[in-house]
């Protein structure tokens, strides 16, 4: 015989059965969640930073479709005053508010009474359900991570009723903009209009919309809860293409903080694996800048809500980033840095300050045997200079938090004679450190000239140049003749000069040669205080002469023009013809640019027939004010290569200057209390001429010797 057909189900819900049995079993019981706090209410909850002061709540069950007791409780926050709206619409006072019971204890009440209604409606593991994603992302994990409160495990994962709503009916509107209202009213749901009990109603309405969700046709329901990491994972950055609508940056983040911290302070939104990249300066230090990439772009908007929430005492500005940005910090091509991030799950700290002989037993044994370093010296990585030269940092790798605080605690411990900064870092960190050195010195350096060399300044006192003040210090030439507009076409050949400091870096100067003095005078009447980057910029009109001088190491101000030092006779003293010349340091490409004539030659003439004086070399007079460089041989410094003074300049010299055996000193960055002995104390060792240093000499009284040659050393 054939068996007869399977019975379907019986229609419809039956409280009375066993749940196992059910052939519908449905979600296990939801437990209804609505929170306040003291500022902000509905979309903006928590984007304030306000402390929580209500919390309501129901059990239901969703299979016998029963509900438990309504509950309602005050939380007593830090600060009680409350804002206008939340006022108005709760009806709260602070005197109420200050007989409430903290946070902490309203949490235990709180899963007692839940467990107590679970039970009562057939007991089971419960889940939180609330409208929208604010109440636990926004408000009571960042709240409990401020207040070092641990929150159970029920609050890291919940149903987002909004959602569940746009499931079962996606034609209505956008999940993010359904409210409580608009769902009963979508469903058309009749609601208790006399309900004046601030988040009763709330809840109330809630569990009428559960109620009518789960009769629906519908089965995905309650199926798929949110998330909330509890834990920050770190690791590579491994993907290529980074959504921009998913990343922010983070910008006043202390220099200490970590990627750790930066996660606490995103407490409750769901950060992607290795997500936290914390930015470095030019000179590899952190610079209290970090991208953050997070899962979805839901995460992100709410990142963008805690603009100017508070990291300890400061307060961290929060704006949009894009995904290139994520991926150039983050990312990383090196395989050396990969093989040593391929382990997983380790805790990054970063050695500064290491002695440059330290090797990898001298960093195991700072360290010592209590916190031992994951596969030993496989487990270090030294950061060196693409020449090799080791550069005092390296990275560590500690499996697990305990083993990382024990080294931490190394803290400025000694090694050699030198102290050694230990820090939390991540792998984004490593990738920058690593890449930065590898491609380009943390210093720039001198780069070849734009002129051809020799090029020198016709001398002049027409104002046909202009000089910009205030160029932001990642200006271009570029940057420049955008700036100018119009005015770039009437600029001279190679008339663009860029005003650099000692350090090679750019100063925020720059000198423009222009056709003729009137067009110099247009373009400062057009361009001048007009905005690049966000700066303004000031364009004056100047001559030729001012532009030299300013190149050559002069200053140009309100209160005059004062001459290069360079432009000082000055001689060299006679135990320098006995020094070799050093090879000039004016890289090989640039050498084949000039004549062979230009340069100095390997040694130096022992016998001079007249007094020498030294320039820098065309090559490098136009483009940095060398103050700190005159006068001086070719034997020092050695970064800049020196020609000869040429025959006209020293035929203009004084000739009652250059027959003194001695030589003018400046001194320049003297301190405005500094008096006479403060001065002759530096000149230590040395003979002044008597009768010249009675007075100080201002900077415009000519020039005359103060210095003359050792007679013999005294010990002082």
């Amino acid at each position: 015989m054939t068996p007869p057909p399977p019975q379907p189900p019986p229609s419809g819900p039956n409280p009375a059965a066993d749940s196992a049995a059910d052939p519908r079993p449905g979600p296990g019981p939801l437990v209804v969640l609505f929170g306040a706090t003291a500022g902000a209410l509905g979309q903006d909850l928590g984007s304030d930073e306000t402390d929580l002061i209500l919390l309501v709540w129901q059990v239901v069950e969703p299979r016998s479709r029963q509900v438990g007791t309504l509950h309602k409780s005050l939380v007593r926050a830090e600060a009680a005053a409350l804002s206008p709206q939340c006022r108005e619409a709760s009806g709260l006072s602070a005197d109420s508010l200050a007989r409430a019971e903290p946070l902490d204890k309203v949490l235990q009440q709180f899963s007692q009474l839940v467990s107590g209604d679970v039970a009562l409606l057939g007991g089971g593991p419960y889940m939180l359900c609330t409208d929208g994603q604010q109440l636990l992302r926004q408000v009571l994990h960042p709240e409990a991570s401020r207040k070092n409160l641990a929150l159970p495990d029920t609050f890291f994962s919940f149903y987002d009723l909004r959602r569940e709503f746009h499931v079962q009916h996606p034609s209505t509107r956008p999940a993010r903009d359904l409210t409580v209202a608009t769902m009963a009213q979508d469903l058309g749901l009749e609601t208790d209009a006399t309900e004046d009990d601030f988040g009763v109603w709330e809840v109330k309405t809630m569990v009428a919309v559960i109620l009518h969700l789960l009769d629906g046709p519908s089965g995905q329901l309650f199926s798929k809860p949110e998330v909330v990491k509890q834990k920050y994972e770190t690791g590579p950055c491994k993907a290529d293409v980074v959504d921009s609508e998913t990343v922010v940056r983070a910008r006043g983040l202390p220099w200490q903080s970590s990627d750790q911290d930066v996660a606490r302070f995103f407490t409750g939104l769901n950060i992607a694996r290795g997500g936290v990249a914390l930015c470095l300066n030019a000179q590899g230090r952190r610079n209290g800048e970090a991208l953050i990439r997070f899962v979805d772009s839901e995460q992100r908007d709410l990142a963008l809500q805690r603009h100017k929430h508070h990291m300890g005492v400061r307060y961290i500005e929060v704006y949009k980033a894009t995904g290139e940005e994520f991926v150039k910090i983050a990312g990383g091509t090196s395989l050396e840095v990969a093989r040593f991030l391929s382990r997983e799950d380790q805790v990054i700290l970063r050695l500064r300050g290491l002695p440059f002989s330290a090797g990898p037993a001298d960093v195991l044994g700072f360290l010592g045997p209590e916190c031992p370093v994951t596969g030993g010296a496989d487990g270090l990585l030294f950061v060196r200079h693409p020449d090799g030269r080791p550069t005092g940092d390296a990275f560590a790798l500690f499996a697990c938090e305990e083993l990382a605080q024990a080294a931490l605690r190394r803290h400025k411990g000694t090694l050699g004679k030198r102290y050694i900064e230990l820090f939390r870092s991540t792998a984004a960190e490593v990738q920058q450190v690593l890449n930065r050195y590898a491609s380009s010195p943390l210093l720039p350096t001198l780069t070849a000239p734009l002129l051809p060399i020799p090029f020198p300044l016709a001398a002049g006192t027409g104002r046909d140049c202009v000089r910009l003040r205030g160029l932001p210090y990642t200006a271009t030439i570029e940057d420049i003749l955008s700036f100018l507009g119009e005015a770039a076409a009437d600029i001279r050949p190679h008339g663009v000069h860029m005003v650099l400091n000692q350090q090679g870096r750019p100063s925020g100067d720059a000198f423009i040669q222009m056709t003729s003095a009137e067009r110099a005078l247009a373009a400062a009447q057009r361009c001048h205080k007009k905005a690049m980057k966000e700066r303004y910029v000031e364009v004056v009109p100047c001559s030729t002469e001012e532009m030299s001088h300013v190149l050559m190491g002069g200053t140009l101000g309100r209160s005059g023009m004062s001459p290069p030092p360079c432009k000082l006779p000055c001689l060299s003293p006679p135990t320098y013809a006995t020094f070799q010349a050093t090879p000039t340091l004016i890289p090989t490409e640039t050498a084949a640019l000039y004549p062979s004539s230009a340069l100095l030659p390997a040694a130096r003439v022992s016998a001079a027939p007249t007094p020498v004086a030294y320039y820098p070399g065309p090559a490098t007079q136009l483009y940095m004010n060398y103050t700190a460089y005159y006068p001086s041989p070719p034997v020092s410094p050695t970064t800049v290569g020196y020609l000869t003074t040429p025959p006209a300049a020293l035929a203009s010299a004084p000739t009652s200057v250059l027959s003194q055996p001695g030589a003018l000193v400046r001194m320049q960055g003297v301190p405005y209390t500094a008096g006479m002995k403060d001065l002759l104390s530096i000149f230590q060792a040395y003979q002044l001429a008597p009768d010249d240093y009675t007075s100080l000499m201002p900077v415009g009284d000519p020039p005359r010797t103060v210095l003359q040659a050792p007679k013999e050393w005294v010990c002082l």
